[in-house]
């Protein structure tokens, strides 16, 4: 393509569709998810080769344009791509635009939208344990006369707590983008999305401390009911600053 004729979507997945080396086009991005497409999305595209083929469309590999994003890899590396990684949540809200795996592009997909029990589990109490971390020093900074650093822990708290939820539902968490389509969407189960919204938004911008035990004492019930409760107890009397008083 010319400087003056663009590699556009629809010229390129026509062309896509007629190689054999391609065995899947997933489409991820804000044009994967209803109703988040501005003037300014592209199109940001998989092209999932067979492993071992051979393609002139390789020649596309880091080509980038405000139209038009293509990531160009083999199959085996569209199964690693997000596991784990930044692009989980991205492939697991992923849209199809070519199977020629009966399905199986699908599954993979499917795959990378849910996680396995066990490390659902392990990760939870990882971000269980951050989020208290950050809970903490919010909470300690307020008291001892340090609201900058109160407020920015109390930001970085919000981050571990999403990361928690999702986890604990075993989903990849949302990029902040999306966080209100996929709650609007996929509600988490146990939460009322706009008071969950609205507090993260509360403790964000202003780091307020009894918001924040507040939650806390919701987080901890849910917790302890996934099992968690020895992450919890290993805070010892520090547990007391972070419940309400």
């Amino acid at each position: 393509m010319t400087a003056q004729q663009p590699l556009t979507y629809d010229a390129f997945v026509e062309l896509a569709a007629t190689d054999p080396a391609v065995v899947g086009l997933v489409l991820k991005g804000s044009r994967a998810h209803e109703g988040m497409t501005t003037k300014h999305s592209d199109h940001d595209l998989y092209v999932v080769l067979a492993d071992g083929a051979t393609t002139a469309l390789t020649r596309f590999t880091g080509h980038r344009t405000p139209e038009l994003d293509l990531v160009v890899l083999s199959l085996d590396e569209f199964r690693a791509a997000g596991m784990p990684g930044f692009e989980r949540y991205a492939l697991a809200r992923a849209r199809i635009a070519l199977d020629r795996l009966e399905g199986g592009i699908a599954q993979i997909l499917a795959s990378k939208a849910r996680l396995d029990a066990d490390e659902a589990f392990r990760e939870a109490g990882e971000w269980l344990d951050a989020y208290a971390n950050s809970l903490y020093r919010s909470v300690k900074n307020d008291r001892d006369g340090h609201a900058l650093a109160a407020r920015l822990d109390a930001a970085d708290s919000i981050r571990f707590l999403l990361e928690l939820l999702f986890t604990l539902d075993r989903r990849p968490r949302p990029y902040n983008k999306y966080l209100e389509w996929e709650l609007a969407r996929f509600p988490l189960p146990g939460w009322d999305t706009g008071m969950l919204l609205d507090t993260a938004d509360r403790i964000s911008g202003m780091g307020d401390v009894s918001t924040q035990r507040r939650l806390f004492a919701q987080v901890e019930a849910v917790a302890r009911r996934a099992g968690h409760g020895a992450v919890l107890d290993a805070w010892g009397e520090d547990l007391d600053l972070m419940r309400p008083q």
